[in-house]
């Protein structure tokens, strides 16, 4: 299949845990009673079954087969449901302003492509809705502590404010959190955290 994802994921071990994300367990309050999310480069699943126990309709997109179906597998645990759809999020088109709310933990991609996948995240909220984010900062190489070891996969924080300029910002973090999630993210790491609300705000 030459998708290192897939392979990754192969394993009955959870490699990213089970446990939500703390970025999206501590701000999942923002989103309203009943919310549609959909959830970008959601690996095995745990920040979407999270957010469905929490009676959120979720649904959750990913490169690899392999971690839909972890997915599956820990959503049926938890006796919740969560739609899964295999996609390419570089490539594949995704539906437009369909969902409350879009989130994406960690989400490596190149610099080439980060933005297209930053468009898409925001495009499939509706307007008013909440996107939020948490990525590795080009720090983090230095840390060693989870995510890619090269800068070309990791966010510029100015670029990041680039593409959430004109929108509400309710939320921005740029620096150090500590993460304890499996064994490929733990210690402490370089973040850069967003919450936005999918509307124009006037230029001054």
């Amino acid at each position: 299949m030459g998708n290192s994802w897939h392979e990754r994921f192969g394993t009955e071990q959870y490699v990213y845990g089970e446990e939500p994300n703390q970025f999206i367990k501590e701000q999942a309050h923002r989103l309203g009673k009943g919310s549609k999310i959909v959830a970008f480069a959601e690996g095995e699943g745990r920040n979407a079954v999270y957010l469905a126990l929490q009676g959120h309709i979720v649904t959750a997109y990913d490169y690899a087969e392999n971690g839909l179906n972890k997915t599956n597998a820990l959503a049926e645990r938890h006796k919740v449901k969560i739609s899964t759809e295999l996609k390419n999020l570089i490539h594949d088109g995704v539906p437009a302003e369909e969902f409350d709310a879009a989130f994406m933990v960690f989400g490596h991609f190149s610099k080439d492509d980060q933005k297209t996948v930053m468009d898409k995240l925001i495009s499939t909220v509706k307007p008013g809705g909440t996107i939020m984010f948490e990525v590795y900062s080009e720090d983090q190489v230095k840390y060693g502590t989870g995510g890619p070891k090269t800068v070309e996969m990791l966010y510029d924080p100015s670029d990041v404010l680039e593409w959430i300029k004109g929108y509400k910002v309710l939320h921005f973090f740029y620096g150090e959190q500590e993460r304890v999630e499996g064994e490929l993210h733990t210690g402490t790491g370089h973040v850069i955290q967003v919450i936005i609300k999918k509307m124009q705000i006037e230029q001054k």
